[in-house]
């Protein structure tokens, strides 16, 4: 690994608009500060949230803006601009300019460089929850996310419009964590060892739902977003474990530093878990589908008058069961999921010792209780000792209590030292 303070790394930081704009001005003065050159692009939008003055205070460095300027295209053009960097990181990224990223549009200087580079770009989503939920957002993220982009978030949070959700720009630490992995820089201090607990760890995650086909078209599914299990995901990977998730359908962005993989069935989900074995951690939180259809059609169901379709159901295989149980690669530590409408920790105390688990997170997901597609949870964790009940928390405040509780399962066997 090479040391910050040896190699002087570029990096274009381009700031289109947004609140969120502001946390910027750190995310620059923490890169600074880590030894690394900083360049930025301000689009229009962005000087209506920070000043080219104080970035140009805090990057050392002129910043640019203006595509047709006579001054900067002969004294550093915009093809320099996006090749002389190491990373390209676009911080905030508006839901406009990530849409002009994907049509390919280079109608200002900030697109001009994305489309002109030829380096690897990073991208900071940030927008309201609505925006970033939005058929069209996500059919961009898709696409750019097949170019090579990588995603640094969003986050679940409180927005600035007084919404919450998902779109909140992630902070400025995880922006650098993140810009400081791709560059390969040894930067920990043995303050940040502090959240490598899991280092040498590594976890199995399962999120979302599945979908079970009753013919090309038509699906048997469930309500699960995969927040919950998205959220754990990032969390491990945070506290340094090695994490792989297995993820049905869901709306959200793979996590940072996590090895992802997409699947549809319960079937394809279990083949997936067991591909991913040996790990030291296995943790089931997907809405895995009970039921699929016995022999799902070849075509597609037409609808007649007065006659209804009988579907022949069979039952799915049981993963956290399997994982559980597994003869030969079971993990040493293995956490399932109960959502449950009544008697919560009755029958989620009864499936911890039918799977045969370590752990069970039981929650209500009654329509009372209101957790299906939301952001918060209230969940009792069950072990051989009893249950454990936290308070209502978000999504992500959970992932960070069970994260902490597998650190200290494992706590007598890690050691922190400096790689």
């Amino acid at each position: 690994m090479q040391n910050a303070n040896s190699t002087r790394h570029r990096v274009l930081l381009i700031l289109s608009g947004g609140i969120a704009a502001y946390k910027c001005l750190d995310l620059i003065r923490r890169l600074k500060k880590r030894g690394l050159d900083v360049r930025c692009v301000l689009t229009q939008a962005a000087q209506e949230f920070v000043t080219p003055l104080s970035v140009a205070a805090l990057s050392e460095d002129k910043v640019y803006s203006d595509l047709f300027s006579l001054t900067d295209e002969s004294e550093m053009g915009h093809i320099e601009l996006s090749r002389q960097a190491d990373l390209v990181v676009v911080a905030p990224a508006s839901a406009d300019i990530l849409a002009r990223m994907a049509a390919g549009v280079a109608n200002d200087l900030a697109t001009t460089v994305l489309l002109a580079t030829d380096k690897p770009v990073m991208a900071a989503p940030a927008m309201n929850v609505r925006m970033w939920e939005h058929p069209a957002t996500q059919a961009n993220i898709a696409l750019l996310h097949q170019r090579g982009v990588t995603l640094i978030g969003p986050v679940e949070g409180d927005m600035a419009c007084g919404e919450y959700g998902y779109g909140r720009m992630a902070e400025p630490e995880a922006i650098e964590t993140a810009i400081l992995a791709h560059l390969k820089l040894d930067t920990i201090s043995e303050q940040a060892l502090e959240s490598l607990a899991l280092a040498g760890k590594s976890v199995l995650v399962t999120s979302g739902p599945t979908h079970e086909p009753i013919d090309p078209v038509r699906y048997i599914a469930n309500r699960s977003s995969g927040r919950q299990g998205h959220a754990i995901a990032a969390a491990l990977a945070a506290a340094g474990a090695r994490v792989r998730l297995v993820t049905g359908p869901v709306a959200l962005p793979d996590p940072l530093g996590v090895e992802t993989t997409h699947i549809e069935s319960a079937r394809e989900m279990l083949a997936a878990c067991e591909n991913n074995l040996p790990v030291d951690v296995a943790i089931c939180a997907a809405a895995v589908a009970d039921w699929r259809v016995a022999e799902a059609g070849d075509q597609k169901i037409k609808k007649t008058s007065g006659a209804l379709p009988s579907l022949s159901l069979a039952e799915n295989p049981d993963i956290l069961a399997t994982l559980s149980k597994h003869p030969d690669r079971r993990p040493e530590l293995v956490i399932g999921f109960a959502a449950e409408t009544e008697a919560v920790v009755a029958q989620a105390s009864e499936k911890r010792l039918r799977k045969g688990c370590d752990w069970i997170v039981a929650n209500d997901v009654s329509a009372e209780a209101g957790v299906f597609g939301g952001g918060e949870n209230q969940v009792h964790i069950i072990d051989e000792t009893g249950a454990e009940a936290w308070p209502r928390l978000s999504k992500y405040d959970v992932a960070e209590k069970l994260t902490a509780r597998i650190t200290a399962h494992f706590a007598p066997e890690i050691k922190l030292t400096n790689p």
